[in-house]
């Protein structure tokens, strides 16, 4: 025994009351790793041949916790422990608990992925810079803690997701590598989806079919008459097809041959006929009187205009 400790062996292993740095006025540990324990640890750990620097690991056996810290003074009361409050939180203790505290050695480390709570972190100016200060106050890191840095009034956690070269690391004098993986409460942003009708993509080999262009087709509207009258189509008649109707129904009514009709005019007016009509010309004149009557009804059906028909008159009187 040593002042009334049971302190025996080749090792430091001893179990404290644990209470946070409020207790004593020591708000400054709340930036680092480090507790503080009573002066009969220091005069144990003197006459021990133990590694420097001091580190030591914190286990709570009813919750079966274990994380490490350093040592900053041995101004303790006898039998009790201060501690940074975060720490105690990864503990999980409550004030007045006991806690195993124990003299470890650790390796040195060469990697640290740490993840922040929020992304608020990643907000600051110069996070590496912050962090690279607040890990000067810190003897080691373990997986699965929860380290607090402290800036610009505000209270940052981070957790400690992997070291290496084992789960609990020191990182006094050395030089570690670290990664930062994203924020617990970071949110992907969500791709916009496309609300018009999806495409078709072609198959490979295959070019993409070309739109038809619009061909220009001219005289394409609605035809309108100057006069008024509906335009004529293509089921109406044309003109020469209806002068022909019109010509067989005379032919029919007439009971004679146009050409023969004309002929006859043409003879009784004392004009000269060329071609087949010559031989007609030969015929009795007793038909011509009764053809010119036959025509009378025609010709009183289309009057046609002739000059100097009217009566004459002399300028003697």
């Amino acid at each position: 025994f040593f002042d009334g400790y049971g302190y025996h062996g080749a090792t430091f292993e001893q179990t404290y009351r644990c209470y946070p740095a409020s207790f004593i006025d020591k708000a400054q540990i709340e930036n680092g790793d480090k507790v503080i324990m009573p002066p009969s640890a220091l005069d144990r750990l003197a006459s021990l041949h133990i590694e420097y620097p001091m580190l030591f690991e914190l286990r709570n056996l009813s919750a079966e916790r274990v994380s490490h810290c350093g040592v900053l003074e041995f101004i303790a009361e006898e039998g009790l422990i201060y501690m940074p409050y975060w720490m105690m939180e990864n503990l999980l203790l409550q004030e007045g608990d006991f806690v195993r505290v124990k003299n470890v050695s650790l390796p040195k480390g060469t990697f640290v992925k740490l993840q922040p709570h929020t992304k608020d972190f990643l907000d600051i100016s110069n996070p590496k810079a912050i962090l690279e200060t607040t890990l000067r106050n810190f003897s080691c890191l373990t997986t699965g803690d929860s380290i607090m840095v402290a800036y610009n009034n505000k209270k940052y956690y981070i957790d400690i997701v992997e070291a290496r070269p084992s789960d609990a690391i020191s990182i006094i004098e050395t030089d570690c590598e670290v990664d930062f993986a994203p924020p617990l409460d970071y949110k992907e942003p969500e791709r916009p989806t496309a609300s018009g009708p999806t495409t078709k993509t072609p198959a490979e080999g295959q070019e993409p079919p070309t739109e038809a262009e619009p061909k220009f087709n001219p005289f394409t509207g609605i035809g309108r008459r100057l006069d008024g009258k509906a335009p004529a189509t293509s089921s109406s008649p044309s003109p020469s097809s209806s002068s022909c109707s019109s010509n067989s129904l005379n032919k029919k009514t007439n009971g004679t041959s146009a050409p023969s009709s004309s002929a006859t005019n043409r003879q009784t007016q004392g004009k000269l006929v060329f071609g087949s009509n010559t031989s007609r010309s030969r015929e009795p004149q007793k038909d011509a009187p009764n053809e010119a009557k036959q025509e009378e009804p025609s010709k009183n059906e289309d009057p046609k205009f002739k000059a100097f028909s009217g009566k004459k008159y002399s300028l003697k009187g």
